[in-house]
């Protein structure tokens, strides 16, 4: 038998739950009864196309009456549904088709706000019915709440206080009353600030709409202060840190809560540290003059620091060094060992803005390969390199002045890379760090052979080589400036002298052609090394005693009929070098080398090759390589 739709005098009318029959097919709303027209606001139910109650949720409806096709009965409260005036509604739907007319859905409709409502009258009813015993236990609960409150308030090694909106005192807690020397009897109640916080530690008075305290409730701010005077009870003020912050009653602003610490130890602490520091910069002050002073005594006592020779080639030396010392450009020196570029080096610093910071010297053939890197780029404290503190580099000891590396060659080649980069960026990783420092130095390098044979030999990386040799200087030998050496040995002379606490004898004539006539293969080095042998030699003589010892250092003099191999290859050496820098390095043809010394050309390419000569050696400065 077919459910009809109930008449509009069904016992449904007198529901007090809100009901509607839906005509799914038609969008209308074939019956409803008076809770759902009064809920609905609905003017004549018959009429009303309800989609129009729907809005955005239409495709929910949709959803849930297949829910409801397919399951017998659906429910749901996410379909948002308004009366007839546009007026939202929360509601939970339930949902039933009826028998035999599967396009029709029974609709009940309830209302959440009005239940909603009636559950919260509900339990205040419950509530008021609870009586004196559930008052007495939210009384007891908020009494233990307060106590706990409190014991960790008084438990606190801060002092804390409150103050209310008028600057009255409203708690205090146990380290506050220590610290001050107040009971909480003495403040609660009392303006706080007048007591305590009334004056500046100078005397001056301190004025309470000057404080910060009562700037956070008044200006609703959060103060933090780290130095400033609390007076006790028996008028010694203490030295305080503290934060002040609004406090609310229902987003009402109420009052503020200080939070202090005394620092009265901490801060005596400090001042004695400052005078400490200041005792300290004041002797750094003294050693740095002291030291300025035994510094500017040693260069005046050893001379033998300034370069000595009137030599062209010396007095070009000293003109590189005037002009490239007060830039902070790049400079690799070239020489043989013991022709004094340390000394070039160290002019050029002495002589530049960065003379007041240190000249750091590395010589890179002093340490083994494996420890160069920690020694010029530092290394962090670590079980794993073997370390126990934290060590800087030469690079991080340089910052600010000036980094000499010599014998550059002699760095390995992944490290001279490393060494490209930390220059072009101008920072510095230490080994096991992962924080680059920054880096600002002078760098001046040395080297025993021209870059280009380094670079040909692979000992040499030529970015690194193009970034460093921005100003070269070239230190000739000794052999190649004999003018030198008369000022020199005197020089050294002197030296030796006082050094041995000894008179000085008179170079004669005889040991100063044999010192002429010598190569000086170890250079000024070894010209020093025979003059302090032959002052120890002296001793007694009015002239001085040379030995030239078993080396056979003298080049062939006159009735000398033997020469040694040595000598031999060092005058073939010398008389080669002669020939390529007379010819101005042509080898072949008119005013070639080979002419001048009448052999045949491939004959003078395979002498070059056995004695290990190159372009640079002969070409010098006024040639460069092109």
């Amino acid at each position: 038998m077919r459910e009809q739709i109930p008449s509009t005098d069904s016992p449904l009318d007198s529901l007090p739950l809100a009901a509607l029959v839906l005509d799914t097919g038609r969008d209308r709303i074939a019956w409803a009864n008076e809770a759902a027209i009064r809920l609905l606001a609905l003017p004549d139910p018959v009429t009303i196309r309800f989609s129009s109650l729907l809005g955005a949720a239409l495709p929910k409806l949709v959803v849930f009456a297949d829910e409801v096709a397919h399951r017998g009965q659906a429910w749901s409260r996410d379909i948002a549904l308004s009366d007839c005036h546009g007026r939202p509604l929360q509601l939970e739907l339930r949902a039933r088709p009826l028998a035999g007319r599967p396009d029709q859905l029974l609709l009940t409709l309830l209302d959440l706000t009005e239940l909603e409502l009636r559950a919260e009258a509900t339990e205040a009813a419950q509530t008021f019915r609870s009586g004196l015993m559930e008052w007495k236990r939210a009384q007891t609960f908020f009494a233990e709440l307060e106590r706990q409150n409190q014991l960790i308030l008084n438990a606190a090694g801060e002092g804390i206080y409150g103050v209310n909106a008028e600057g009255k005192t409203t708690f205090l807690n146990r380290a506050a009353q220590e610290m001050l020397g107040w009971t909480a009897a003495d403040l609660l109640g009392r303006d706080i600030h007048s007591v305590i916080h009334h004056h500046h530690l100078n005397g001056d008075f301190y004025p309470a709409h000057d404080c910060p305290i009562y700037r956070s409730f008044r200006f609703e701010q959060i103060h933090r202060i780290e130095n400033e005077v609390f007076w006790r009870k028996d008028g010694r003020p203490i030295r305080v840190e503290y934060v002040s912050t609004p406090i609310y009653d229902h987003k009402v602003l109420a009052g503020a809560v200080v939070i202090f610490r005394d620092i009265t130890e901490r801060y005596e602490a400090e001042r004695r540290l400052h005078e400490a520091l200041e005792q300290v910069d004041a002797l750094r002050d003294r050693l740095e003059q002291e030291n300025a002073y035994l510094q500017e005594a040693i260069t005046s006592e050893r001379a033998h620091h300034d370069i000595i020779g009137g030599s062209g080639a010396t007095r070009q030396v000293l003109t590189r060094i005037a002009l490239v010392a007060p830039t902070d450009a790049p400079v690799m020196i070239t020489g043989e060992a013991g022709t004094g570029k340390a000394l070039v080096a160290t002019a050029i610093h002495k002589d530049s803005p960065r003379h007041r910071r240190p000249l750091i010297t590395f010589k890179c053939s002093a340490h083994a390969p494996d420890a160069i890197e920690a020694e010029l780029f530092g290394q962090m404290r670590s079980h794993q390199l073997g370390t126990q503190r934290d060590r800087p580099g030469k690079l991080e000891l340089a910052h600010g002045g000036t980094l000499f590396l010599d014998d550059l060659a002699e760095m390995p080649p992944e490290l001279q890379g490393r060494l490209l980069h930390a220059l072009q960026t101008a920072q510095v990783t230490r080994l096991g760090d992962l924080r680059a420092r920054p880096l600002d130095i002078r760098i001046i390098t040395a080297l025993t052979r021209p870059p280009e044979v380094e670079i040909d030999a692979g000992r040499l990386r030529d970015d690194l080589a193009l970034f460093l040799n921005v100003f070269p200087i070239q230190c000739r030998p000794l052999r190649d400036r004999p003018d030198d050496i008369p000022a020199l040995a005197d020089h050294l002379l002197r030296l030796a002298c006082k050094r041995m606490n000894r008179p000085c004898p008179v170079i004669p004539t005889r040991a100063m052609t044999r010192l002429l006539a010598y190569d000086w293969p170890g250079n000024v080095r070894e010209l020093g090394n025979v003059i302090e042998r032959a002052v120890i030699l002296s001793t007694g003589h009015s002239k001085l005693v040379l030995d030239m010892g078993d080396e056979a250092l003298a080049r062939p003099t006159v009735g000398r009929a033997v020469l040694t191999d040595a000598e031999v290859q060092a005058i073939a050496r010398a008389n080669l070098l002669n020939a390529m820098r007379e010819a101005g390095g042509k080898v072949s043809g008119a005013g070639g080398a080979a002419g001048l010394l009448g052999v045949p050309a491939t004959t003078l390419y395979s002498r070059l090759a056995k004695l290990g000569l190159h372009e640079a050696e002969w070409a010098g400065p006024a040639n460069p390589r092109s």
